[in-house]
C-alpha cells in the first residue's frame, strides 16, 4: 500500500536532479535558442499568462524582465479574452503562457489571440506536446518529467530554472549566458541538495500542527516564494494561509498579526531582504511568532529554516521554496491529510 505523501516526498527530492538536467548541453541549448530569437525580435513589452503555482513562477519572471531586461511587464485578464471576446493589440509584445501540463483551455485562448493580434507567443510548460506549446509559436520544454503528486514541487522550481535561464539568455543578446553566471548556476543541484537535507522543516511542522491560520510574506524575488508557500500549505494541509508582500503586510494586515498567526518570512540577501528585516522587526513588537527562510539568523524571529548563502539575490527563489515545501508535505502528514491528493483537485485544472 502506498504510503500517504510518497508521491510528493519524491517530487520535491528529485528537484536538484531537475535543476541538473535543464542546465545541460541540450536543455540549456534549447532555451539559449528560444531567447535569441525573442532578443532578435525586441519585444517592447512583456505580457504573462499563468494560473496557480504557474502564476508564482511568472510573477518571478516579471520582477526578472522589469530589472534585468527593463521592459515593462503585465499579468493577462484570461477572462476578458475568453470570456467577453476582447482583442487586445498584441503588436511588440510577449506574451509568455507558463503551465506544467500546458492543458487549460484559457490560457491557450490567450495565446491565441496574442498570435493573430501581432504578439510574439512563447509557452513554458513541462508538456511540449499540449495545446499550448501547439498554440505558441516558441516553446521551452521545462523538463521536469512525470509529477506524482496533485501538488506542484519539482514543475515549480523548473518554471522557475527556465523563465531565469530564458530572460538572462535574452539580456545577454544571443541567449548564451555569460561565464560567472552560468558557473553560479552549476551550483545550483548541489546547494539544492543541502537545503533538502535539513530536517528543520519536519520539526516546524510540529510546532504548527493545530495552527489555525498562517501568514506568509517576502519582497522582490522573494515574494513569489511568499504566495507558492502559501498555495502549498492551502492545497495539503487545508490551513487558510494569506500571502502578502511584506511592504503589503504594513499597510493594514499587520493588524491581525499576534503570537496566535504563525508567520514565515522569506528574508534573503540583497535589496529585498534587507527592506525584510524591518518588516521581522514590526512583527517581532506585535509579538507575532516568526520563523524566517534564509540563510542568516535575523533578530526579533523565533527561529529559522535554513537555506544556503547566495552570492546573487536572483537565485533565491530556486532555494527558498525547498524547505517551504517539505513544511507542506510534514504539515498535512501531522495533521492526518495526503498531500498527494488533496480534496477536490486535480492534476489539471481547466479553466475556460
Amino acid at each position: 500500500m502506498t504510503q500517504r505523501g510518497q508521491g510528493m516526498a519524491a517530487d520535491i527530492a528529485e528537484q536538484p536532479a531537475g535543476f541538473a538536467r535543464l542546465l545541460d548541453g541540450a536543455h540549456a541549448s534549447a532555451i539559449a535558442d528560444v531567447a535569441a530569437e525573442v532578443g532578435r525580435r525586441r519585444p517592447r513589452s512583456v505580457m504573462f499568462v499563468a494560473r496557480g503555482t504557474s502564476d508564482h513562477a511568472a510573477l518571478y519572471g516579471a520582477y526578472l524582465t522589469e530589472i534585468r531586461l527593463g521592459l515593462p511587464v503585465a499579468s493577462a485578464s484570461p477572462s476578458a479574452i475568453t470570456l467577453y471576446g476582447a482583442r487586445p493589440d498584441f503588436t511588440d509584445t510577449l506574451v509568455v503562457g507558463v503551465s506544467q501540463s500546458g492543458g487549460s483551455p484559457d490560457l491557450t485562448g490567450v495565446l491565441t489571440a496574442a498570435r493573430e493580434t501581432g504578439g510574439l507567443t512563447l509557452a513554458v510548460t513541462n508538456n511540449p506536446d499540449s495545446p499550448l506549446a501547439r498554440a505558441a509559436e516558441l516553446s521551452v520544454d521545462v523538463a521536469a518529467g512525470h509529477e506524482r503528486a496533485v501538488a506542484a514541487t519539482k514543475t515549480y522550481t523548473a518554471e522557475l530554472l527556465a523563465l531565469l535561464l530564458l530572460i538572462e539568455g535574452i539580456r545577454a543578446g544571443d541567449g548564451r549566458l555569460p561565464t560567472d553566471e552560468r558557473a553560479a548556476l552549476d551550483k545550483l543541484p548541489q546547494l539544492a541538495e543541502d537545503a533538502l537535507a535539513d530536517t528543520s522543516a519536519d520539526e516546524l511542522a510540529q510546532r504548527y500542527r493545530f495552527a489555525s491560520r498562517l501568514v506568509t510574506t517576502g519582497r522582490g524575488y522573494a515574494y513569489p516564494t511568499a504566495r507558492e508557500a502559501a498555495l502549498k500549505l492551502m492545497e495539503t494541509s487545508y490551513l487558510p494561509a494569506l500571502a502578502f508582500s511584506g511592504a503589503d503586510l504594513l499597510h493594514g494586515p499587520l493588524a491581525m498579526t499576534d503570537p496566535d498567526v504563525p508567520v514565515l518570512a522569506v528574508v534573503g540577501e540583497g535589496p529585498g531582504g534587507r527592506s525584510m528585516r524591518e518588516v521581522v522587526d514590526r512583527l517581532a513588537e506585535r509579538r507575532a511568532d516568526v520563523v524566517t527562510i534564509g540563510a542568516t539568523d535575523v533578530p526579533g524571529a523565533a527561529g529559522r529554516l535554513p537555506v544556503p548563502a547566495l552570492a546573487d539575490e536572483r537565485h533565491g527563489a530556486l532555494l527558498d521554496i525547498l524547505p517551504l515545501q517539505k513544511l507542506a508535505l510534514a504539515l498535512a502528514l501531522a495533521r492526518g491529510e495526503d498531500p498527494d491528493a488533496p480534496r477536490g483537485l486535480k492534476k489539471v485544472t481547466a479553466t475556460l
